[in-house]
């Protein structure tokens, strides 16, 4: 009898400053690249919860979850294994920006500053979807 596989939950932050600007990180590890800060829901913990610790942990940031913006599941978004992640609209409450844990370098970026060729697994989507939904209040269909 084959095993019973799940898919892991995960959770990324688009932490937003005051001047409208996002966080980004250099990822440490494969992949290689800039992603949005989040990662894995620890056993027992509320993904809103792991939102606000990864953030903390990958870049020295407090920040204060605004909204849910949506949960993205394609089998394919991380070519390691199958993840879904509950990804939250943030805002900074305090603490400075500081790569640390994961992330080898973290900056914030305008849209036109984002480095889309760089991005890694699907968040070039996640966040084509999170700038039109701060311009225009359109929120991803399912």
């Amino acid at each position: 009898m084959p095993e019973h596989q799940n898919p892991f939950p995960t959770t990324d932050a688009i932490i937003e400053g005051g001047d409208g600007r996002i966080v980004l990180i250099l990822r440490k590890n494969i992949p290689h690249g800039w992603a949005i800060p989040g990662g894995f829901v620890d056993y027992g913990e509320e993904v809103g919860r792991a939102c606000v610790r990864e953030a903390k942990e990958e870049t020295g940031l407090d920040v204060d979850l605004v909204e849910q913006l949506f949960t993205y599941s394609d089998p394919k978004r991380d070519a390691r294994k199958h993840t879904i992640s509950t990804v939250y609209w943030c805002k900074v409450r305090g603490g400075k920006l500081q790569a640390a844990d994961d992330a080898k370098d973290a900056r914030w970026f305008g849209e036109a500053e984002v480095p889309w060729p760089e991005l890694c697994f699907d968040h070039g989507e996640i966040l084509r979807d999170y700038f039109r939904y701060r311009k225009t209040g359109e929120r991803r269909k399912i």
